[in-house]
């Protein structure tokens, strides 16, 4: 699904975007119905995920880039040290017991709700389960341009190899977190105008994987239609959820979000009673249901496949667990930023 761009971008940095970020893609059609979720249930849905497309494909929406912030060209220059100085922020390996490398990535820039997500996902694990957690965050946000890897189809790769070099490959765990928007054809949206960014389907996200050796992980894919990342991602050693099924569309993204049911669900809820992740999922799914009965809303159904051995390579790492107390979604913004695409 890559699809290279016939023209980049009109400056003296475009020989070196075009090293880094070589790939592009068209857009996707459909985005995540917009919500507004809090620390309690998330309101009613605001908006379907056709109108959410429309405004996506409106080219009179500006972007967010800020002017005040650095150019598209230093950004492109600073990658690589971004991701080294993210790199060597991870804590030590703890000896004597599975350790767990999250790597987080918010991939449409153009809402705050990826980056909440991502954000709170590196503080929770870190803060509630100690530090046999190391997490790793990359984001396509306006508000973190000079101080976070960018999430791209290469940092993630990057990020991939880096982690596969400090783990113990036979007993840590990786946990891939993904949140964007998802399209029918299970593409995720990797966005952050005017950088030429690729999109990331389902076949490339497995075989970005299948290329590294980690014999357990669990990866979770928190778009519309993410059911469809679950047939070429599951397998053994491998716990694959998904926000939906791979024919329907899961909800609470939007400028007017603050996080998406499955966000609110999984991590601020579910993992904040228990450290079991089969568990929470469980929990989350029943109380997503709930909240799309209330609201009139297609049941999303989302999936799980539970690969031979990860249950009880995960249960051995929470053995070594004591949870911290509940901790608190709080978003990047007090109040939802109006342009968004």
């Amino acid at each position: 699904m890559r699809i290279t761009l016939t023209a980049l971008l009109a400056f003296a940095a475009g020989v070196l975007l075009t090293l880094l970020l070589h790939r592009a893609a068209p857009s996707l059609a459909v985005a995540h119905p917009a919500s507004a979720a809090t620390a309690s249930a998330p309101a009613e849905a605001a908006s379907t995920g056709q109108a959410d497309a429309a405004a996506s494909a409106d080219e009179s929406v500006p972007d967010r880039w800020p002017e005040q912030g650095p150019t598209p060209e230093q950004v492109a220059y600073a990658q690589p040290r971004l991701l080294h100085q993210a790199l060597a922020k991870l804590g030590p390996r703890v000896p004597g017991a599975p350790n767990l490398y999250l790597l987080a990535f918010a991939g449409d820039g153009g809402e705050d709700v990826f980056h909440n997500e991502v954000e709170y996902a590196g503080k929770l694990f870190a803060d509630r389960f100690g530090a046999t957690v190391h997490p790793l965050l990359l984001a396509n946000s306006p508000d973190t341009l000079d101080t976070r890897p960018l999430a791209t189809w290469s940092n993630l790769e990057s990020a991939l190899d880096a982690l596969s070099g400090v783990m113990k490959k036979d007993e840590d765990i990786l946990v891939l977190y993904l949140t964007s928007h998802g399209d029918p054809e299970h593409n995720l949206l990797v966005d952050l105008d005017p950088l030429p960014l690729d999109q990331i389907g389902a076949p490339d996200l497995a075989d970005i994987l299948d290329k590294r050796h980690f014999k357990w992980k669990v990866v979770v894919v928190n778009a519309c239609y993410s059911g469809g990342f679950v047939p070429p991602l599951k397998g053994p050693g491998t716990l694959v959820l998904t926000a939906a099924r791979a024919d329907r569309s899961s909800f609470g993204c939007g400028s007017d979000s603050d996080i998406t049911y499955f966000g609110r669900a999984w991590l601020v809820d579910a993992l904040n009673r228990t450290p079991d992740f089969v568990d929470a999922f469980k929990q989350a799914r029943t109380e997503i249901a709930q909240w799309e009965t209330r609201d009139h809303l297609t049941p999303s159904e989302p999936q799980m496949d539970v690969g031979a051995g990860i249950a009880e390579q995960l249960a051995r790492w929470r053995s070594h667990v004591k949870p911290g107390p509940a901790v608190t979604f709080e978003p990047a913004h007090a109040e939802p930023i109006p342009a968004s695409r």
